[in-house]
């Protein structure tokens, strides 16, 4: 080999090591500038406050600021959809929820594919919900409420957050593995349905459990189960819905997910941060405040989840018939 081509072909391998360092120097010092979380419900909701709690123990760990943007709309769509045309560089992510899993079938046009174009990072909590009733309702157990409901086919009402949301297909699920025929009621925000389960105007609804616990605590409604997969510190008297129905879950589960082709080493710097925050214990204090569970898992785990929970709502959403407005 002559002199002059040795010296070009290491000219042109220095060309190409210069091409990668600062790519891969950018993912080992990230972040240096603020990134932006969005988060597809308005702000002050048990999710949005979640979302809050993480953006400033990360800010705080990171030395740059983890901003939430809040873009509510099209049960979380428009926050997505926004993500997944970002820039794939960790400075736009997107705080996901169980709706990102049913959305896939309730939604026939999306303009995405989630599990193809969100590259998940991690897990955060797993938000049961509570099954309670107006204490007019003659059932104190979850037996007792089958047995009534079987008793008045199409007589009772439950009340959702909304179609699609978690409260609509864990009443579904519900109705799924039970026979029972409830009429589903749904209502912009879950606070409205408490209120008309207070009046008295539906029956029973499957709530977050921090937004039901002082009524619960005053005997103002009844728990009569939640709907995770272990009893919650909240409620410690409430057993398990699977406990009478063996496989009936239904928990609302928070995380983070980022544009595809993200780099994995910024995921992973993330993930790694994430469930370090999920280990602090003033974190879990505040976790534990609003009713929900710390749920640290890797990405790849969160990417199983999130195949597993669409494939499982899909079977309900098509059971239910349930559509977009």
């Amino acid at each position: 080999m002559t002199f002059a081509r040795r010296k070009f072909l290491h000219l042109a391998a220095g060309v190409t090591t210069a091409a990668v360092w600062p790519r891969r120097a950018r993912a080992l010092d990230y972040p240096t500038r603020p990134v932006r979380l969005v988060d597809g419900f308005a702000a002050g909701g048990a999710v949005d406050i979640v979302a809050r709690v993480l953006c400033q123990w990360l800010s705080q760990r990171f030395g740059q600021p983890f901003v939430v943007d809040n873009r509510p709309g099209a049960a979380t769509n428009i926050a997505t959809e926004e993500v997944v045309r970002a820039a794939p560089d960790g400075y736009t992510l997107l705080w996901t929820t169980t709706a990102n899993t049913t959305n896939a079938t309730i939604y026939d046009k999306l303009s995405f594919n989630f599990i193809r174009d969100i590259a998940p990072v991690g897990t955060i909590d797993r938000f049961p919900l509570v099954m309670e009733v107006n204490p007019a309702v003659p059932a104190k157990t979850v037996p007792e409420f089958i047995a009534f409901a079987k008793a008045n086919p199409g007589k009772i009402n439950y009340g959702s957050g909304g179609i699609g949301t978690i409260q609509h297909v864990a009443g579904e699920l519900f109705k799924f593995m039970t026979g029972v025929d409830l009429v589903h009621v749904p209502y912009r925000g879950a606070a409205l349905v408490l209120n008309d389960l207070l009046a008295g105007q539906v029956q029973v609804t499957f709530s977050p459990i921090a937004s039901s616990l002082g009524y619960i605590r005053a005997e103002r409604l009844r728990a009569l189960a939640v709907t995770g997969p272990a009893r919650s510190p909240a409620l410690p008297d409430a057993p398990t819905v699977s406990e009478y129905l063996p496989g009936y879950e239904a928990s609302a589960v928070d995380g983070i997910g980022a544009p595809a082709n993200t780099p994995a080493k910024i995921i992973d710097k993330l993930n790694t941060e994430v469930n370090a925050a999920l280990a602090d214990p003033a974190i879990k204090a505040k976790l534990a405040d609003l009713g929900s569970i710390p749920l640290s898992m890797s990405p790849a785990e969160y990417r199983a989840l999130i195949a597993a929970e669409t494939e499982k709502w899909a079977k309900v959403i098509k059971f239910a018939g349930i559509k977009a407005d």
